[in-house]
């Protein structure tokens, strides 16, 4: 869990050190502009909202116990430890996390900065909103005579013409009214042969 506070940030079990300046939570709406021939206003769509973002900035100091390098590698263990392939999914706790619906958030970046002639680092950790996927797989109908006119379609639409044109006029096979195909043998001679077989 994170926890802010006017003056500390926990992080899981982790109070993160250094001094809390400030908390910014953005969020956006996905809208999609369409060009339209002849008209200089663009159509607007709204299709959904992008993840938001949170950004922490923290000012970090040496202290009695850590020098301001060692206070970094904490954060950096927090971040990311070594042999780690996937950013770990946090829960946020916070009044304004709280009030813009953000439960769940990923680690997504950290950054510091040294001023020259300043003792202090500024730290900023930037928190993506996580929301778990759930995607449903759904089953075509493979016999669908739609389906199979289109996929006949598209497969005609992708030869060249001239073979396109050898497929229309090739003709057809002749249609045979009768199998030439004869059954001679009598059964009935067989039927005391086959009562005497074991299975």
């Amino acid at each position: 869990m994170i926890y802010t506070d006017e003056s500390t940030v926990k992080i899981d079990a982790v109070v993160l050190p250094g001094l809390f300046k400030s908390i910014e939570i953005k969020g956006d709406a996905i809208v999609d502009e369409q060009d339209v021939e002849g008209q200089s206003k663009k159509p607007k769509q709204a299709t959904g909202y992008e993840d938001i973002k949170v950004n922490i900035e923290l000012i970090i100091d040496d202290g009695p116990l850590l020098t301001k390098i060692q206070k970094i590698e904490q954060i950096q263990q927090i971040f990311r430890i070594p042999g780690q392939e996937k950013p770990t999914v946090h829960e946020i706790i916070n009044e304004h996390t709280a009030a813009r619906g953000v439960k769940q958030v990923i680690f997504k970046n950290l950054t510091h900065k040294a001023e020259n002639k300043k003792g202090q680092l500024v730290v900023t950790l930037e928190f993506w909103e996580y929301t778990v996927m759930t995607v449903t797989a759904s089953k075509s109908a493979s016999g669908s005579s739609g389906s199979k006119k289109a996929a006949a379609a598209m497969a005609k639409s992708n030869l060249n013409e001239d073979y396109q044109n050898y497929l229309g006029n090739r003709g057809k096979a002749p249609a045979l009214k009768k199998s030439p195909a004869k059954d001679t043998a009598s059964g009935a001679k067989y039927v005391a042969t086959v009562k005497t077989m074991p299975y």
